[in-house]
């Protein structure tokens, strides 16, 4: 395979310069990256494989299908800089939810009204340095929170976080955020009038992962009536934020999402209200973009009695990514994963997949696999949704390492548009540094 390496570059001096990013052949795919990769192992450290026109992909999704939604990228889903720039140079907004995360995309050049401090339990420092860089709009969801904004930051443009949970999500957020619609956010909206407090809109969040699209209609129908009641008490918002939950899987598209909230917003929201409406997506944009290319450290062969006293055969593998790196939502919100394996033995035998620390949660998944041998390789695809960020280094093993892969004719698109953009300044540059191939 042919490959040029890039490096990123800026012309100004607060942007950080990006790690490497190899580009590929428009007719390369990314399976012949992860064939490659494979081919050339066993490595010591996992490798995540970054697909980053699988993000440039999505971002064209979605605005096809929601052209009235604009994205606000959640950060804290995957901060790899080379997503938060390709998504940056596309145009998209962000969810910051924490002074680090404002610091860090302030920094590449994001501007302040293209970020939602959407932290609706924010430590002072963060709310001072938010006013300090007038990144001025943000959530709340308590009259406490509003008290502290209020006396920190009283020209902050508020957002009323709602609670409506699906029934059907990965994690309930609405057990830690959101206040009730009917008995508590009028009230809330009456406080902050007696405070005058600018407050602009209403935001939701139906919970991470969410398969119940209809949910997101219901939640539109529940704030156009906070709307409406905001009306009577001398408010005229301008915001609603639908906030994230839709998947980002391969095999997860988003069009009975997309339809329930078009359907919602054109009936509660039409266009001609003049109404702003964004959303919060993290895993949709990063979930299928990262495949893990993790190898079999070590292996027992296990006997197992059985209960009419015959003895069945369990294998043991113990791989060099588990639970403390990329697979920390398997243990925290019982996340499903399906390894990938290449055997030409056709026997399947009954497998337990080990991480590499000593602790004993740290069991990635139980499956049907043939048998394998120590440095062959398991894949696992979507693990791109806060797979890198919750990982750590206990046992001192390595984070995984990141690869990230862009087709050429995706660059130039990216170099175009940042280069006539006006919607973010200042604009970085891929820059081609040499033509070595990295395979």
């Amino acid at each position: 395979m042919s490959s040029k390496e890039l490096s990123v570059c800026s012309s100004t001096t607060n942007t950080t310069s990006l790690p490497e990013l190899t580009l590929l052949a428009d007719e390369a795919s990314i399976g012949d990256v992860i064939q490659d990769v494979v081919r050339m192992g066993p490595h010591e450290e996992p490798l995540h494989v970054l697909d980053l026109d699988d993000v440039v992909r999505k971002h064209y999704g979605w605005c096809a299908q929601m052209p009235r939604v604009k994205p606000y990228y959640a950060v804290k889903c995957n901060d790899d800089p080379r997503i938060l720039q390709t998504l940056m140079t596309l145009g998209t907004g962000f969810d910051c939810a924490s002074k680090g995360e404002m610091e860090r995309m302030l920094g590449y050049g994001v501007k302040p009204e293209s970020i939602i401090f959407a932290q609706p339990a924010k430590s002072i420092p963060s709310l001072l340095y938010a006013r300090s860089k007038q990144v001025s709009v943000m959530t709340f969801d308590g009259a406490v929170e509003l008290e502290k904004i209020h006396q920190y930051y009283p020209e902050a443009r508020l957002v009323l976080r709602m609670r409506h949970d699906s029934l059907k999500v990965r994690c309930s957020l609405g057990k830690k955020f959101g206040c009730d619609p009917i008995a508590e956010a009028p009230e809330l909206l009456r406080y902050a009038a007696t405070l005058r407090m600018n407050v602009i809109g209403i935001s939701f969040h139906v919970g991470s992962d969410c398969d119940e699209h209809e949910v997101y209609y219901e939640a539109v129908k529940i704030a156009k009536g906070l709307f409406e009641y905001a009306k009577t008490i001398g408010y005229e918002f301008s915001l609603l934020d639908i906030g994230g939950g839709f998947p980002g899987d391969n095999d997860k598209p988003i069009d009975r999402y997309a339809q329930a909230v078009n359907v919602a917003i054109d009936q509660f929201f039409p266009a001609e209200s003049d109404i702003r409406i964004i959303a919060e997506p993290g895993r949709y944009y990063v979930s299928s973009a990262v495949t893990l290319v993790s190898f079999v450290d070590s292996k027992r062969v296990m006997k197992e009695k059985q209960p009419d006293g015959t003895e069945k055969t369990r294998m043991y593998y113990y791989l060099n990514d588990g639970i403390f790196g990329t697979f920390y939502c398997t243990a925290l919100e019982g996340q499903q994963v399906v390894p990938i394996v290449r055997s030409k033995l056709t026997k399947q035998y009954d497998t337990t997949l080990w991480g590499p620390t000593c602790h004993v949660v740290d069991k990635i998944a139980e499956a049907r696999l043939p048998e394998l041998d120590v440095g062959d390789s398991v894949v696992f695809e979507n693990v791109g949704a806060y797979g890198m960020v919750l990982a750590n280094q206990f046992n001192g093993f390595p984070l995984p390492k990141v690869r990230a892969y862009l087709r050429e004719g995706t660059w130039r698109i990216l170099q175009d548009l940042g280069m006539s953009s006006s919607k973010i300044m200042p604009i970085t540059e891929f820059c081609k540094s040499d033509q070595r191939s990295t395979m």
